[in-house]
Formats: C-alpha cells, structure tokens, sequence
C-alpha cells in the first residue's frame, strides 16, 4: 500500500512545475490513464467479440426455429456454437472487473489517515481548492455548492454528465446501425451468467449515469479515477465500436 502511495507522491512530484498544487490530482489522472492502458488490449478483445457474437446472429436464429419448443436444447446449442467459434460471451466484462482493484486501492488510500502506519500525506492535496480525500458531502459542509469546493464538484458533475450524454447517444447509435449487434444480447437465455451479461448489455446505454452518484459519494481522488475511466471508455467505444 505504502509503495502506491509513493508512486502517486512521485507523479505528484513529476507534474507540479505544470499543476502546482493540483499535481498530486494530475497525478491519479495520468495513473487511470496509464491503467487504462493496460486494460486496452482486453478492450479491443471485448471489442472483437462482440462484433463476433453479432456476426453469429443468423445462426443463432435458425437454432431458435429449429428450438423453439425445447429451450433447454437451444441454450444447449447456442454454447455450443460459441465454443466452436471460440466467442465468450463473458469476455466484454473483464475490461471493467480489472479495473475494480485500482478503484479500490484509491478509495482505501484517500479514505485513511494513516497508512503502514505513516501519517497519510496525500491527503493535504488539493484540486483547486478540494480536498481529495474530502467528499461532496464535505464541500457542501465546507461553503456550500457554490463554495470553492463545491464548485469542483459542480464541474465533475457537468463533465460526467456530458459524457453520459454522449455515451448514452453512441450507444442507441449503435443498437439502430447494427440490430444484429443489439440481438447478441439476446444469444444466450436462462438464468446464470448469462442472464446477468443479457440484463448488463439492456441497462448499458443508461449506467454511464450512475457515475453521478459514485462521484458524489466517494472521495474526490476516487471520484477522479471514475470519470477519467468513463471519458476513456466514451472515447474508446467510439473508436473500436466506428
């Protein structure tokens, strides 16, 4: 724990001449970018495969007519044929669960005032003039909305709440460009992981909006991670969904 806390301190330290007091907030930014790095080739798979499991949609509709009644069968043979064309229906969710652990380690990290034992230093920085391990409760305790704090928040809010905006719009783009594509939720029926990954894929084009209430209620350091993760994952899906 201690050595991400020294990793964070030495980005601080790399940005200040360029962010001053808001380097240690330049700093989480550059590490979720830097995560979702590393997460992307898993995307572009994720990627992949849905555009794969969407080409396998004629396919799967003649098992429904020959399955009609037998949907045990048809469940049967849907897996089947993701296991021969080597498709995971699962894999779109790997992306998002390698990233929980960073989320976390933030959380932890802006959430204590002492680690390893060490008073927690990361916690007298700043962006602009909120704290980050400070929450919006505390802004709106310590000057209001339209506080100095507040208003940071006010500016995440309306960051967020664009790129919900457009992530919401590319999505329904994308279900009325390619109904095929929309239909791939639908490939596998049942209850189970499947049912999950099905429910998942309806409620997608709405969930970048419940990044509002994550920001509103988590410490501002987390709060940043989240909406660097969901700006990359608009412009990501932007580019490997074209």
């Amino acid at each position: 724990m201690s050595v991400f806390v020294h990793l964070v301190e030495w980005f601080a330290d790399l940005l200040e001449p360029l962010f001053h007091a808001s380097a240690a907030a330049a700093a989480i930014v550059l590490f979720t970018a830097l995560v979702r790095l590393l997460v992307h080739p898993l995307s572009r798979a994720a990627a992949r495969g849905q555009k794969a499991r969407a080409a396998l949609q004629p396919r799967i509709a003649e098992l429904r007519r020959k399955h009609a009644r037998n949907p045990e069968r048809l469940q049967q043979a849907v897996l089947e044929l993701h296991t021969k064309e080597q498709v995971s229906p699962l894999s779109g969710c790997l992306p998002s669960l390698l990233q929980l652990p960073a989320f976390f380690l933030l959380y932890y990290v802006f959430s204590r005032s002492t680690i390893g034992g060490e008073t927690n230093d990361l916690l007298t920085h700043r962006l602009f003039d909120a704290p980050l391990g400070d929450s919006w409760t505390d802004a709106l305790a310590d000057g209001g909305m339209f506080g100095g704090a507040g208003l940071v928040y006010l500016g995440l809010f309306a960051v967020v709440t664009a790129v919900a905006t457009f992530g919401y719009r590319l999505s329904k783009r994308m279900m009325a460009s390619n109904p095929s594509m929309a239909a791939a939720a639908d490939d596998l029926p049942g209850a189970g992981a499947a049912g999950a990954v099905n429910a998942v894929t309806k409620v997608m084009p709405f969930m970048s909006f419940f990044t509002l209430v994550t920001v509103a209620v988590v410490p501002l350091a987390a709060a940043l991670y989240v909406v660097t993760s969901t700006a990359w994952s608009a412009v990501e899906r932007a580019v490997l969904y074209r």
